[in-house]
């Protein structure tokens, strides 16, 4: 990594608003405590305004602007893969969102990039996806936002089919498939909704609230167990 770009990552690393000790940030840029301590002396000199000290950590002031740096060509690939990812994978309304995003960081290239951006080599054919499990995600995401409770019909592996109301808390994407991960009023626990099996879902209209023990959190901690 070339210096001026490791002084952009400290710069941006302790934008975060959290303090960070010189051993985290010599982890993340593969560097010795020493170099970090001289780069951001260097920042410093400059004019970033860096509070903290060495074995406490640092922190940037929120007030300061971080000017733009071009992308890596690395960097590059990786928006490439992200965005196509959300086209293929996500809903119509997310997917041009990508499509017009990429566009605008076209737009701003230097050439050398522009042909880089040009030669995709990951891509994400769509043409194998079941439709039921693409069409609900926007919905599903307003839901989210909103914390608008679902009213839906879901059909299990065995083919039987049960009425559920449910508090939708996040979308996960497994490589193979969508689920809604929720609370389930009907059985008073978290379940785990895979998108092809959900039929009918409609917004019941009532705000569910954010409670303790049924949050997005409380989800994530119980399906890993």
């Amino acid at each position: 990594m070339r210096r001026a770009e490791r002084l952009y990552q400290i710069a941006l690393l302790l934008s975060r608003g959290e303090l960070t000790t010189a051993r985290e940030l010599a982890q993340v840029l593969e560097v010795c405590e020493r170099t970090i301590y001289r780069d951001i002396a260097e920042l410093v000199a400059t004019g970033a305004p860096i509070d903290g000290e060495a074995g406490l950590g640092y922190l940037m002031r929120s007030n300061y602007k971080i000017p733009p740096l071009m992308f890596s060509e690395t960097e590059l690939q990786a928006l490439l893969i992200g965005t196509g990812f959300v086209r293929s994978w996500a809903d119509p309304e997310l997917g041009r969102a990508a499509q017009t995003a990429m566009a605008k960081v076209a737009a701003v290239l230097p050439e050398s990039l522009r042909l880089a951006a040009q030669r995709r080599t990951v891509l994400f054919p769509d043409f194998h996806l079941p439709a039921g499990m693409i069409e609900p995600i926007g919905m599903l995401r307003v839901a989210i936002g909103t914390r608008h409770a679902l009213s839906i019909d879901y059909q299990r592996a065995d083919g039987a089919t049960s009425a559920r109301t449910v508090w939708p808390l996040g979308l996960f994407y497994w490589g193979e498939s969508w689920t809604l991960g929720a609370w389930c009023e009907l059985r008073q626990d978290f379940r785990t909704f895979r998108l092809e099996r959900m039929q009918n879902i409609r917004d019941t209209g009532a705000s569910f609230p954010d409670q303790s023990g049924r949050r997005l959190q409380d989800y994530v901690a119980a399906v890993s167990e």
